[in-house]
């Protein structure tokens, strides 16, 4: 089975890489994930990991794609 990176906008993905980097939480503890990116002020992150719980999943196995302003990335 082929894995095909999950396209996430750039500003969504600094946040959890922001997260990811560090440590605080296991990147797979979506609640947690959000509660911090909430409070280190990344808000952009925060609803698009509320709005794509399944896209979020899939990324976490099959890695992101950042996609350039005005691309239109999938939402479940």
């Amino acid at each position: 089975m082929e894995k095909h990176p999950v396209p996430i906008p750039a500003r969504v993905f600094e946040g959890l890489e922001a997260v990811r980097q560090s440590g605080v939480t296991n990147m797979c503890d979506r609640p947690r994930v959000i509660e911090i990116a909430e409070f280190w002020g990344f808000e952009e992150t925060a609803d698009w990991l509320r709005a794509n719980r399944h896209l979020y999943a899939q990324g976490i196995f099959h890695g992101f794609r950042v996609v350039e302003e005005g691309d239109t990335p999938c939402v479940d």
